[in-house]
């Protein structure tokens, strides 16, 4: 990379950083000072922000890397990947959120999803809110380590960084305002985040397909390289279809995802939010295809390789944009992975500060404590992430590729049933929450084939495991004694709050 180029980069990099953490500074001291100003902004964002946020901690850089790569290599099959994470993104607006904002608060005002699963059942063993502690805490704190790679991995691809020092600015900034901003700062910084990916993945494929000459040469030229692109069942079967599109079972297991419904400032914010969170979501989904789309003709048109399909975005930002563009559009890729980072670590300092912190070692927490504890946590996550992505081909990414399948069988069931069936207990809540996280791990790990294939390969593992923890959850309930009447009466006061 020559100086100007290398210079006009690295100016709007210097820009994006600057917003970053002057914002968080401003969370720093707009935010409530007690636990739920710093863990949930205080219960008062709005549709706009919450929306966008949720987008913007879900996608990372899968949007803007993995999406467009997928497309290029394999076509428009991806396009039911995209459209089973619509599908679950949309019914998680509609079935999870609105109740999820009610039920937390009559629930003794939970902070944490740990929080909520306990008071929901009035679970005095503590044994739910640990064994979900634990789950969020360990898988949470790998799946950080990733994001980070990812970052250490961009500095080094396009601007020739070393690796390590790639690591720790993605780290130090997200560290910054997180730290200081906390919930608030997320979302706010989740909120800018989101427009730079809109824009970037609207005006990426718009300026692609216009240099090659328009829509119809490029999709005639695509179809010249492999008319199989244009095969909606291509290299797949009907069960595989169904894998692809079980992604979006996922999302109704995503803390990350989920605590953003707790945060929003009333029920009746939730429509608003949904259509504003959907149309970003639609229009980003088709962006990320279009840019894998026109990155075949490109590529065929221009005579090049491409080895790794996942650069396809990269080689754009770089070949088609003047440098402060294409540093805007590096700033893209970075916002994707840092707003996965910083709410990521978020709910891994929320948990242990709510479920360990307060729970075993200072029941009698104040307020002020426990908000410093939650920023130590932020810290202390970010150095144990840092340390596991040291080796950029570390073997931790292997099971963060399987984070999204797992979460969303150990907690999916467990959060729609315990949000509208009143006969579950804590015993059905429990035994889904462990089967589901267990039979994605043997899935995946248990060595099993079906029709010669890994039994991951032919069935995504969220299917099985989604499945069984919803059968353990209502097997187990029914088997065992109802919920006591106070827990009975506190659902449908729940039922009241979401009807009022």
């Amino acid at each position: 990379m020559n100086g100007v180029i290398e210079s006009g980069v690295w100016i709007s990099l210097a820009l994006y950083f600057l917003l970053m953490i002057g914002i968080g500074v401003y969370a720093y001291f707009k935010q409530k000072s007690d636990v739920e100003g710093y863990m949930l902004g205080g219960r008062n964002l709005g549709p706009a922000v919450t929306a966008l946020s949720a987008g913007a901690s879900d996608m990372s850089g899968w949007l803007l890397l993995g999406l467009p790569g997928y497309m290029y290599s394999s076509g428009i099959v991806s396009i039911w990947i995209a459209l089973g994470l619509t599908i679950g993104a949309t019914l998680n607006y509609i079935i999870v959120a609105p109740r999820l904002r009610v039920f937390t608060e009559v629930a003794d005002n939970a902070i944490t999803l740990p929080d909520y699963f306990s008071n929901r059942f009035n679970d005095s063993s503590h044994m739910l809110r640990m064994t979900s502690a634990i789950v969020v805490i360990v898988f949470f704190t790998v799946y950080t380590a990733a994001s980070l790679v990812g970052g250490g991995k961009l500095f080094e691809s396009s601007l020739g960084l070393d690796y390590q020092l790639g690591l720790w600015v993605t780290a130090g900034v997200v560290v910054a305002y997180t730290l200081f901003g906390g919930f608030l700062a997320v979302s706010m910084t989740d909120f800018v985040q989101g427009v730079i990916m809109l824009v970037a993945m609207l005006l990426v494929p718009i300026v692609a397909f216009t240099n090659i000459g328009g829509w119809d040469v490029g999709i005639s030229v695509a179809h010249s390289v492999n008319p199989e692109l244009f095969n909606l069942m291509n290299g797949v079967t009907v069960m595989g279809v169904i894998s692809l599109m079980a992604w979006g079972f996922g999302y109704f297991g995503q803390p990350h995802i989920i605590v953003r419904f707790m945060a929003i400032r009333s029920v009746k914010d939730v429509p608003v939010a949904r259509n504003i969170g959907m149309s970003w979501m639609i229009l980003s989904l088709i962006g990320a295809l279009m840019v894998g789309l026109s990155g075949v003709a490109y590529i065929k048109n221009h005579n090049m390789t491409l080895e790794d399909p996942e650069t396809i975005f990269l080689v754009f930002s770089q070949l088609l944009f003047h440098p402060l563009i294409s540093g805007f559009l590096l700033a893209a890729i970075l916002a994707a992975i840092m707003s996965t980072i910083s709410s990521q670590l978020l709910v891994v300092s929320s948990s242990l500060t709510r479920d360990v912190y307060k729970l075993f070692l200072d029941k009698e927490a104040s307020e002020a404590r426990q908000v410093l504890v939650g920023r130590i946590s932020v810290l202390a996550v970010a150095v144990v992430a840092i340390i596991l992505a040291g080796d950029k081909n570390s073997s931790v990414l292997s099971l963060v590729s399987h984070a999204w399948a797992g979460f969303g069988a150990a907690f999916g069931p467990l959060v729609i049933l315990s949000l509208m069936w009143k006969r579950m207990n804590r015993n059905g809540a429990l035994a889904g929450m462990i089967v589901g996280a267990l039979t994605v791990i043997i899935w995946v790990y248990g060595g099993f084939t079906i029709g010669g294939q890994p039994a991951n390969d032919a069935i995504y593992s969220i299917l099985p495991g989604f499945t069984f923890s919803a059968i353990a959850t209502v097997v187990v309930s029914l088997m065992t004694a109802p919920p006591k009447a106070n827990i009975v009466a506190k659902f449908e006061e729940m039922q009241r709050g979401l009807r009022g």
